[in-house]
Order: C-alpha cells, then sequence, then structure tokens
C-alpha cells in the first residue's frame, strides 16, 4: 500500500486509555511508513512519546474557552484547527476526545473515533436521551470508528445513529513492549495476589467488585490500583472495612508502569457498568495473566472468547462472579496466543491503512 500521511486529533495526552491507544496507533503507523502527526488541544502530556512521532500542540483549548464556551467559541477552535490540517494535507484525519470541536470541520476523510459505548453510562432516562441527542448530533452523516463491535452495534441499534459508516477496528497492540515494561523493578507484594486497574469511580464499581470478592471466601489478596476523586477512594475505604477485608484488599494508589503487576497476578478482576473496549484486559491477556469479568457493554465479550468466556459473568450476578473468582482461585487458566491474536497489531493497522 502506498504510503499516506495521518492526522491524528485529540484535545490531551493526560495518562488515560484513549490517549495510549492513540500514541499507540499514530507511531505504529508512522513506523510501518507512513506520515504521521498528532494534533493536541492543549499542552498536557503524561504519556511516554515515542521517538520520531510528531506532536503539535495547537493551544486552543484554554481555561478561557473552557469557562465560556459555546458553539461560536466551538467554531473559532475549529478554525483554527482547520488551518493546521490545511498545512499538513492529511489524507486521513481521526479525532479523538475532542469532538465536541472538531464536529466543526469539514474535511472529506475525518473519521471520529468512538471509543466508549455511551448506551450503558446513563440510567436516568432524561440524561440518556440528551447523551443519544448529542451522539445524533455530532454523527450522523459523518464517518465513525468504533472501539468494538459492541459500541458499533450500539451505536446503530440503541443510539440510533444514522452515520454516513461505521466501521468496528480493535485497538492495535504488540506484546513484546508490555513483556519489557513488566520486566521493570516493582516492589510485588508476596504470594499471589488478584488484581483490579480501574480508575476510582462509580461506573467501575468497586463496590460490586469487593462484594462478590467477600462472598467468593478465598483468601488470596486482592490489590486495588487506580486514581479517582478523593471521595471515590474514601467510599471505597469505608466499604473494605464494612466487609472487615482491611487484612485482604490493599489499595495500591496509581502506578504509570501497571505491567509488573499485572504480569503477576493471579488474575485481572475487571467489573464496570460499562466499557468501550477495555485496554487492561487485552494486556494483561498480553501478558499471560488470565481475566474475570462482568459481562457489560461493550468489550468484553468480544475479548473473552474461547474458553475464556467461562469467566464472563452477567454484571448483576454477583453470586456468579463470586464463584468465578473462586473458581479461578483453585485454577487458573493458561493464556495462550491464540486467545488475543486478533488485537495483534498484524491484524488491526490494516484496517487503518484502507481508510
Amino acid at each position: 500500500m502506498a504510503p499516506k500521511r495521518f492526522a491524528f486529533v485529540i484535545e490531551d495526552l493526560y495518562g488515560g486509555g484513549a490517549q495510549k491507544s492513540l500514541i499507540y496507533t499514530a507511531d505504529q503507523l508512522r513506523q510501518r511508513g507512513h506520515a504521521v502527526i498528532v494534533l493536541t488541544l492543549r499542552e498536557l502530556i503524561e504519556h511516554h512519546i515515542p521517538e520520531g512521532l510528531t506532536i503539535e500542540n495547537l493551544g486552543v483549548v484554554t481555561p478561557l474557552t473552557k469557562a465560556t464556551t459555546t458553539v461560536l467559541t466551538e467554531k473559532w477552535q475549529a478554525r483554527k484547527i482547520a488551518r493546521a490540517l490545511a498545512a499538513w494535507r492529511p489524507d486521513v484525519v481521526v479525532s479523538c476526545s475532542c469532538d465536541k470541536i472538531t464536529r466543526h470541520i469539514r474535511h472529506p476523510n475525518l473519521y471520529f473515533w468512538v471509543k466508549s459505548d455511551v448506551s450503558a453510562k446513563f440510567s436516568d432516562p432524561k440524561k440518556r436521551k440528551r447523551a443519544f441527542d448529542k451522539i445524533r448530533r455530532f454523527y450522523s452523516g459523518r464517518q465513525v470508528i468504533a472501539v468494538s463491535h459492541g459500541v458499533k452495534e450500539n451505536l446503530e441499534n440503541v443510539v440510533g445513529l444514522q452515520a454516513e459508516r461505521i466501521l468496528a477496528i480493535y485497538n492495535p497492540y504488540e506484546r513484546a513492549p508490555f513483556v519489557e515494561m513488566a520486566a521493570e523493578p516493582a516492589e510485588l507484594p508476596d504470594g499471589e495476589f488478584f488484581l483490579c486497574v480501574a480508575s476510582l469511580e462509580p461506573r467501575k464499581r468497586h463496590d460490586r467488585l469487593l462484594r462478590a470478592y467477600a462472598e467468593s471466601g478465598v483468601t488470596t489478596p486482592l490489590m486495588i490500583m487506580g486514581k479517582g476523586k478523593p471521595e471515590h477512594e474514601t467510599a471505597i475505604r469505608e466499604q473494605i472495612r464494612d466487609l472487615e477485608l482491611e487484612d485482604r484488599v490493599i489499595m495500591a494508589g496509581y502506578h504509570r508502569n501497571p505491567y509488573p503487576w499485572i504480569a503477576a497476578a493471579k488474575a485481572m478482576l475487571l467489573t464496570s457498568d460499562a466499557e468501550g473496549l477495555p485496554r487492561v484486559l487485552i494486556e494483561s491477556l498480553l501478558l499471560h495473566t488470565p481475566v474475570i469479568s462482568v459481562d457489560c457493554p461493550s468489550g468484553p465479550r468480544e475479548i473473552l472468547t474461547q474458553e475464556l468466556a467461562d469467566f464472563l459473568v452477567a454484571p448483576d450476578d454477583e453470586k456468579g462472579l463470586a464463584d468465578a473468582i473462586a473458581r479461578m482461585d483453585q485454577a487458573p487458566l493458561e493464556i495462550q496466543e491464540r486467545h488475543y491474536r486478533q488485537f495483534l497489531k498484524d491484524s488491526v493497522l490494516p484496517q487503518f491503512e484502507a481508510l
């Protein structure tokens, strides 16, 4: 395939999964011979930037624009982005996490990269309707990349989005970098442990995790790794005390490199109400760590295939989740490449190159 020019547009590069996926995808396309630029809208970088990947901060998101945001402000911001794109002359533009602004841009080959399943995020009917209206307003008649088949199906069938087209393309991965990061020095717990790596926020449902863990009766410790608002962390700590789990549950905070812990864990646990395509599950499999997950929309069902599906549990089945933890504690699964081959870069990157 002839080299193409790719421009990725994102608000910032703070330490989140969407940002990590974008950096990796952009850099892998660069390594395959394409010209690639990442345009950020404000100066915030928490991730490692690969040598050779061009990052340009356009500076169009400021405290002032945050405080006075209007459609006119958005259009002004979009015009500045459009000028940068015109100077770069990309064949493909991919917008991520800044679509409120980039929806005003009319590039002939602009894609909006949707990373999460909004259909499962809201239980309140009014909030749900507003969220659906927003998606239809942003993406109707446009081109969309959904991070999983579940996200694609929900955009079409639940939200009712009538896009020009919606493509399901997984985030691309390679195993070697994760193995290298997992080998870095770390103060790991003595003995076996279960692990949950998730931001400390209600959507991740640590309350569900802790109840199921308590009910499982296992003595293998549980480590909870992640950061969040102080009030959310306080609520988790209070539940640990209420369930009398202080001697078995470790609050480990945020680690920029969690992979030594992931590689050493007996299993990764995920209990969210909603996801897009949860990176932490794929990364666990890449490190040959088995996974227990609730079957939330969307993504876990596409990741836990073959015999791994035995550890996929309905979100409201806390007894089933407790049983899965106990079964995994007794007989952990052995992970092989066939369990994650569909997510490897050689399977995924050609789909981006075909855009």
